[in-house]
């Protein structure tokens, strides 16, 4: 009598059928995809795997740092005095705006106090650096060299010199993977400037324009309407630009006019970005929030 062992059966796996193997792969694949759907049970196999391709990631990204390096080393030196040059004029600028910007700050804490809020903007903040851009057109993803050792966790929000990038979608200890805000699966919250109306931008899967659907036929938008994070749901702080509107088209005759805005971040040359980090609460509001239950329950 013949019987069977582990190496015979997989000398018989390795002798079947091209056909028969593949079936058997792909069968398996899908059940792997089923169980990871219905429980997500493979999340952080997917984490492990994410910090020990870190390395591969790196070395990978190594070129392209190093040409970029010698290209800005390696530069004009008109261009380098003429960027000087205007980096004097826009700092000497930026110095007479923030002088102006003192006093109303000042102002608006003010306000705050008889108005007795709270600000709600973030001011710790880190920078990181891109490793990997993802390139399917339409799935506007990027990997960041910084992980939750570094502080990093899903739901940061992201931001460049200009405005709003995205946010931290997955963790992945020595790095984490965001979205950004072009992604077709990407909303964010939005108030325009001009007259304080309140509105959703959507990723349209490019990364030069952001569209806005939900904004009815009486809806006072304007080409040029400067848009910034409103702070509704908590997750970006107010008052961040968010993009600039370019397009305002009510000729179809719908419910709802077509608005499309170019976002203000240079999504297409990102280098470094800017994890916000949100505020501490304060300990007044955390003390107001505990002694609640307990004057209900004495009641």
């Amino acid at each position: 009598m013949v019987s069977s062992s582990a190496d015979s059966e997989a000398r018989s796996y390795r002798n079947a059928s091209p056909g028969l193997a593949f079936f058997l792969t792909a069968t398996l694949s899908l059940v792997l995809m089923f169980v990871d759907h219905r429980g997500e049970y493979l999340g952080q196999i997917r984490t492990w795997l994410s910090a020990a391709i870190y390395p591969l990631q790196v070395a990978i990204n190594l070129p392209a740092a190093g040409l970029h390096w010698m290209q800005d080393n390696l530069a004009l030196r008109s261009t380098l005095i003429a960027d000087n040059t205007a980096l004097r004029e826009q700092s000497l600028v930026q110095a007479v705006q923030l002088q102006r910007m003192a006093a109303l700050r000042a102002e608006n804490e003010r306000f705050r106090a008889l108005l007795d809020t709270r600000s709600r903007v973030a001011d710790r903040m880190t920078v990181a650096e891109v490793l990997a851009v993802d390139m399917d057109p339409l799935r506007h993803r990027i990997v960041l060299n910084k992980g939750s050792p570094q502080g990093a966790y899903a739901g940061q929000v992201l931001l460049d010199a200009d405005g709003i990038v995205g946010q931290i979608i997955r963790d992945q200890i020595y790095t984490s993977e965001a979205i950004l805000i072009t992604d077709p699966d990407h909303a964010v919250p939005v108030e325009v400037v001009r007259n304080g109306m309140r509105t959703i931008a959507v990723g349209t899967g490019d990364l030069d324009q952001l569209s806005l659907p939900f904004l009815t036929r009486n809806a006072d938008a304007k080409a040029g309407d400067l848009l910034v994070t409103s702070g509704l749901g908590g997750r970006f702080p107010a008052g961040y630009p968010v993009g600039t509107i370019t397009a305002v088209d009510g000729s179809e005759g719908d419910a709802f006019l077509e608005v499309t805005a170019r976002p203000a971040a240079n999504l297409d040359r990102l280098h470094e970005v800017l994890l916000v980090f949100s505020p501490e609460p304060e300990a007044g509001i955390a003390a107001e929030a505990e002694s609640a239950p307990a004057a209900e329950a004495a009641q």
